[in-house]
């Protein structure tokens, strides 16, 4: 063992070595500000609780989350922030957990994501239907065909202006299958608009140019006394719109409030949930329905 006579300097580097010591242990001791072990939820202890909701703009505008989120509040404490997107970039959000549950209507994207594990949960929830409406004198007269792909058939040969939200939300990639499946390239077509838009303002602009455009029904209901736009397609099958709500994934983004997202799921399917889905009504109009029945 070799032991140093003890000096001013060697005084100085002990202090110096307990003073770092000391540090460190501060460091990894656990304290009662914050535990490694502790879920998101268990974190908003003693604050406000809430969950962020990523959906798209079809469900907010039509005022439905303005008419259920409140009770789900009232009922569980937790408030529900909403994020207004088009589907597409609501799924982007969810995958990338800036969002805690998603309430969307791209069912097959919404399946894919699920399978490659970045959601969780997911329940098809409600329905509502899409339809075209424009001006009421019809310029295309789409109300004599028989089925949607011949109103848009009828719509580009005669030239008559479309507004699209050119937004990737649910309802765009809807309006973009039916061109598929026509055969129609609209990119580049003097009648063709694409305003990249929710479907709010979309409305309003194809109200402007005395165009047609694809909408869901929700959205055209709540705003339509302020348009001059009338209901001039609808009914078609192929027109069905399904919204399903799931979970962000925590096993992915552990800072997700998966708890507080599954009581707002476990809210909306319940009997509860589904009687205020049926029950909300815009000028006396029913927009959503429950009874989900998918070929």
């Amino acid at each position: 063992m070799v032991i140093y006579k003890m000096n001013n300097k060697s005084s100085d580097y002990k202090v110096y070595f307990f003073s770092f010591l000391f540090i460190v242990l501060m460091l990894i001791m656990p304290t009662g500000c914050s535990r490694i072990d502790e879920s998101p939820e268990q974190a908003q202890t003693g604050q406000e609780k809430y969950i962020h909701l990523a959906t798209t703009t079809s469900t907010y505008d039509s005022g439905l989350l303005d008419f259920i989120n409140p009770v789900f509040t009232a009922e569980t404490g937790i408030a529900v922030r909403v994020i207004s997107l088009g589907t597409g970039a609501a799924l982007e959000s969810g995958r990338r957990g800036d969002a805690d549950v998603l309430l969307v209507h791209d069912r097959s994207a919404e399946l894919e994501l699920v399978e490659e594990g970045y959601f969780t949960d997911r329940y098809d929830l409600m329905y509502n239907d899409f339809i075209i409406v424009g001006p009421a004198y019809d310029p295309a007269g789409i109300q004599a065909v028989d089925s949607v792909t011949g109103a848009y058939m009828i719509i580009a040969g005669s030239g008559s202006k479309f507004v699209s939200r050119g937004d990737d939300s649910g309802t765009h990639r809807m309006e973009e299958s039916l061109w598929n499946k026509v055969g129609i390239e609209t990119k580049g077509r003097d009648w063709y608009y694409s305003i990249g838009q929710g479907m709010g303002d979309t409305l309003r602009f194809t109200n402007e140019v005395l165009g047609y455009t694809l909408t869901d029904r929700g959205t055209y209901e709540a705003i339509k006394t302020n348009l001059d736009l009338k209901v001039l397609y609808e009914g078609d099958p192929a027109l069905y719109n399904y919204y399903g709500i799931m979970a962000v994934n925590p096993s992915i983004h552990h800072h997700v409030k998966y708890n507080y997202a599954m009581e707002y799921i476990n809210f909306l399917i319940s009997d509860t949930g589904q009687d205020l889905i049926e029950a909300y009504e815009v000028n006396g109009t029913e927009l959503f329905f429950t009874d989900i029945r998918i070929d």
